[in-house]
């Protein structure tokens, strides 16, 4: 089994600047996480932006789906920021129908050492290999398909619809 692995930032990417104080989306940590996880399965990492979700315009979901729908490979998994995970996964059911994708993310940095983005990876990797062919989110140890999910700002969590 092959799995794409399609990165576009978020706050899974994201690193800490002392001298700045703020937050920067660095390169992409899924391949040395995958490698710290020991998989055993064939994948290629596709590093599509480097951008906050809420930065994210029409013409980037475009770019996702256009490059979810090029990859060679049934099972896509795409890594996002939170905020707008679900507006990307929408436009990826409308255009890109027969693959199984799994959108995740972090609402910790993965270079954090309490953060849930191993955990939300695992999740979504175990879940790309076992649904149907459609678009689902992977977060809070829970699979949702798109259509059945929102981000709870508040309590800082997905939850169905």
């Amino acid at each position: 089994m092959k799995i794409n692995v399609v990165t576009t930032g978020g706050t899974i990417d994201k690193i800490y600047f002392d001298a700045k104080s703020d937050y920067q989306i660095g390169e992409p940590v899924i391949d040395d996480l995958l490698k710290r996880m020991g998989v055993v399965f064939d994948h290629q990492v596709h590093a599509v932006m480097r951008k906050d979700s809420l930065e994210l315009t029409d013409e980037d979901r475009q770019i996702i789906a256009d490059v979810v729908a090029s990859v060679d490979t049934q099972y896509v998994l795409v890594t996002h920021g939170t905020d707008t995970m679900v507006d990307t996964g929408l436009v990826l059911q409308k255009q890109v129908p027969g693959k199984q994708i799994v959108l995740t993310g972090a609402l910790q940095p993965a270079a954090f050492r309490e953060t849930d983005a191993v955990f939300n990876i695992g999740c979504a990797l175990g879940a790309l290999q076992s649904v149907q062919a459609g678009v689902y989110i992977a977060m809070n140890g829970r699979v949702f398909h798109v259509n059945e999910v929102r981000k709870n700002v508040a309590a800082n969590r997905f939850e169905p619809i």
